[in-house]
Order: C-alpha cells, then structure tokens, then sequence
C-alpha cells in the first residue's frame, strides 16, 4: 500500500469510505471504472487517486447530469465545473465526465466491460433497482458493484431495502458505518490473482469479516477527525496491512 494524499476533500457523507475505495482500487486494479452519481466528486476523486498512486493502467468514467434530483435539490454548473477543473488538473488522460442520464450513458458501454461500477444516484427503491438492473449486464464477470447509503433509512431512501433483498442473492459485503457501503461481486471470473483484500472481504469465517470492519471504521473516523494530508501516513499503511494479515490469520 502506498501513501494516501487526496490532493482534495469535499464535504460527503463518503468520506469515511475514502481509504477503502483506494485500497480496492489497489487490490482489485481495474482497467475500467464508473461512477453513477458523482455531484461534488468526492467518492470518484478517491477513486482517481488511487488509480494515479497504485499506478493503474485504466479509466474511470463519472456519470451525471449534474443538475440535481430531489434528494440533492437542484443546483447550477458551478459544481460540474469545480469537479471538471479538478479532474483536469490533477487526473488529465483518464478520468472523464459523462453528462447524461444514466440510462443513456449505459448505450455507451459494451457488456462485461466494467471491472468496477459504483452506484450512488437517486437513492430511492425505484431508482438504484433500474440502475442496478440496467448496468449489470455491463459489469464484467467478477468485478464488483459499490452501493453507498445502504443504511441510510430517512425520507424516501430505498437503498437500504434493495441491497437487503439483492445482498441474501449474490456474494456480497457490508460496511454498516456512517451512512453505509455495499460490497457485491459478480459471479464469475478468474479469482485465482485476487488480492489479499478481495479474498477477505468475501471471506466466510466471521471473525474475519468482524475485524474487517472494525479496521475500516477506525481508518474512517481518522479522516473525519484528522487532517487529511496526515491521515495516512506510510507508518499507518504498514500498521493497518499488519492488521489485515492478523485479520488473516487468525481464522480458524
């Protein structure tokens, strides 16, 4: 694992997910990655740069109309052009913005070609089931889909009761912190290269799983309540792979 110094931080309910989306990006490498639902860019910055650190051959695509929906309330195009000068400045050559309705953008993309996709438009029932729904075919076998809010139970918001039913049908796991992350992988693929994160999170023993999450909390909270350039420091990424060995080990 490499130091992690996000060159930007935006106020997310994402934010205490920042340091397992560059560990993914580091064990699972993908070649191609799409955002549904950016607005501010923070979940898709940290996505970019942990593809610019771990030095990944592939591109990421962010999908929106950034105009807003009724759960972020309208908005004009300063925010598309704060995300788009940011990208330009710091991710030129590989990460691209597409302005369109999800459904439409999806026509762009061949089927089994998303190593990664992350799911996190309108967060109603409705609305992550038709996105579900319309990009999974799109998603290679064994890549993973990321659903955030998967706990957020307020208003309208039916994240939460999809991924319930979706997660009892697929090979899935849960972040229950802040407002919530999904995990799921597609079946299929050659797993025989995957990396140790990929092989613990879809681990069966239980106490693996537990650990898991406890470490990602911890690391969470530490970009919450510290300063981001200092939050992961090479000490604290050789402390956090010992606790993922130990994590390993244990099992059993």
């Amino acid at each position: 694992m490499t130091q992690y110094d996000p060159k930007r931080l935006v106020m997310s309910t994402w934010a205490d997910h920042i340091p397992f989306a560059y560990d993914l990006i580091e064990a699972l490498r993908p070649r191609l990655l799409v955002e549904l639902g950016t607005h501010h860019g923070l979940s898709f910055f940290a996505f970019c740069q942990g593809m610019k650190e771990h030095r990944v051959n592939g591109v990421c695509f962010a999908v929106d109309t950034w105009e807003g929906d009724v759960h972020t309330g309208d908005y004009d195009d300063s925010v598309f052009l704060s995300v788009q000068s940011h990208l330009r400045e710091e991710y030129r050559g590989f990460s691209y913005m597409i302005r369109s309705l999800f459904s439409a953008a999806a026509e762009r993309f061949s089927a089994e070609s998303i190593e990664l996709l992350h799911i996190d438009g309108l967060h109603t029932y409705a609305a992550v089931k038709e996105d579900f729904e319309t990009w999974y075919p799109k998603v290679k076998p064994g890549g993973i889909i990321l659903f955030h809010d998967v706990n957020a139970r307020l208003d309208d918001f039916g994240v939460w009761k999809f991924w319930e039913e979706t997660s009892a049908q697929h090979e899935t796991f849960t972040f229950d912190h802040g407002f919530g992350l999904g995990v799921l992988r597609k079946p299929g693929g050659d797993r025989g290269n995957d990396g140790e994160l990929l092989n613990l999170l879809f681990s069966d023993e239980p106490k693996t799983i537990a650990r898991l999450r406890e470490l990602y909390v911890f690391i969470g909270e530490l970009i919450l309540h510290r300063p981001v350039a200092r939050m992961h420091t090479r000490r604290h990424e050789e402390h956090q792979a010992e606790k993922l060995l130990a994590a390993q080990s244990d099992v059993g």
